[in-house]
This record gives C-alpha cells, structure tokens and sequence, in this order.
C-alpha cells in the first residue's frame, strides 16, 4: 500500500478515526506543498507519500484517541511545518486550532496552506511562546507539542495556555520515561498533574511513539513563564 489516500483511510479506521474524501483531498494538498516547499525550506526530512502519511498525518491523528476535541480550542506550541496542529485541524472542523511557531517563514507556509486548503477553524501565529500576550493565557482547552525540547522545558511554556481542566500533550519518542519522572517537579509547580504516559504504534509502520499528557489542575502562577534563558540554564 503506497498511494497516500489508501494509507490514511486504512489507517485512521484502524486508529477508530472516520476520515471524509474531502479530508483525503485536503491531505494530498497538504502533502503536495510539504514536497514542493519543504525541499527548499527544509521543513521536514521525512519524503515520500507512504512516510509523510505515516510518520506525520497519522502519527498526528494519534492525539484524537487520547482527548477530546469536540469543540475545543486548541494551540499547537512549536509547531514547525503544521505537526500535529494542522493534520488535526483537517479531521475536525469542529475544533479551533491556533497554530504557533517563532519562524515568519514557517507562518508564511502555513498560511498559504490553510488557504489552499480552504479551512476556516485554523489561525497561524508568528510568536515565541514565552512571549505570549495575556489573553493567550489559560485560555485553551488543549495544547500540544511535537518539539524537540525537554518535557519540563515544554510544560513551563505550555501549561500556561491551558485552562483549568484541560491538557497539554507532548508528543515523545517510546523512551521517554526519563523526561517524564524529570518533569515531575515542573508538572506541579506549574498547576498540572502527574503526567500520564500513553504509547502507541502508527499503522503501516514499524514505529511507536509515545504521548505524555499533564492535566491542568491548578492556576499557573504569574511568574511562569520566565525568559527563554531562565527556562533553558535553570529548568524547573
């Protein structure tokens, strides 16, 4: 199975997931413009339809077992060229995506994207997340990352976005286990939960991944998050 439309309907049925031929459509798209832009940008390395719809519109899709975004609003924290905000975004329209990343060039891709696609529950933000406005604040039901960074760096510039009740879910490879017990410190100074490791494997392919989900169970207090520095020289 090579085509990109067989791989993603096969596989979301396998996930539980129902996928729409406008969604499929939306997907060839999408894929399209990451092979013609993402060469030149380098926004991602992995080529190829069988390896995009796996490792990245499939691996994305994981997220929808493990949440419920029926109706939520959610940010993509880092979100690079559109993973796992974008791919979400194309499966429910019934949710509210903003999409961030610190990159114009990155925000201009998206932006030319979500257009093409024609969606109109995606917002793309050129801005560094510890420089976030107020109103950005504990404001999302959901936030989500698929950045490189450590999870304790993440959770102090995510867990202020999400709203009481919420989650934030990173996107982590199987070993894991390390960062999470790391993180348990920043997890409770920042008003989330025990993070909650789920694994997972991406059909059609040999690779597991892993999601660590921390719920927001209190305020984060005002002083977080501090300066990019601050974060990255004395993490929490």
């Amino acid at each position: 199975m090579e085509k990109l439309e067989d791989i993603l309907r096969e596989g979301l049925k396998l996930m539980g997931q129902e996928v729409t031929e406008d969604a499929l459509r939306r997907f060839r798209i999408y894929y399209e413009r990451l092979t013609e832009v993402g060469s030149v940008m380098n926004l991602t390395a992995i080529k190829g339809e069988g390896p995009v719809a796996t490792l990245h519109f499939l691996d994305s899709a994981a997220l929808l077992r493990y949440a419920d975004f029926s109706g939520a609003r959610v940010l993509d924290v880092g979100t690079g060229a559109g993973f796992p905000g974008l791919p979400l975004a194309i499966l429910r329209s019934d949710a509210r995506f903003t999409l961030l990343d610190s990159q114009q060039k990155r925000i201009d891709f998206l932006q030319d994207t979500v257009s093409r696609l024609g969606l109109k529950n995606v917002e793309c933000v050129c801005l560094r997340a510890e420089e976030a406005p107020p109103e950005y604040r504990e404001s999302f039901d959901i936030v989500t990352s698929r950045a490189v960074a450590r999870l304790n760096v993440l959770a102090e510039l995510c867990l202020p976005f999400v709203k009481l009740g919420g989650s934030f879910i990173a996107m982590k490879a199987l070993d894991c286990e390390e960062e999470r017990q790391e993180a348990q410190n920043a997890a409770h100074e920042l008003g989330g939960s025990f993070p909650d490791l789920r694994r997972y494997d991406i059909p059609f392919s040999d690779t597991g991944r892993a999601l660590i989900v921390i719920g927001k169970a209190a305020p984060t207090p005002a002083k977080y998050p501090r300066r990019w520095a601050k974060i990255t020289k004395q993490p929490l």
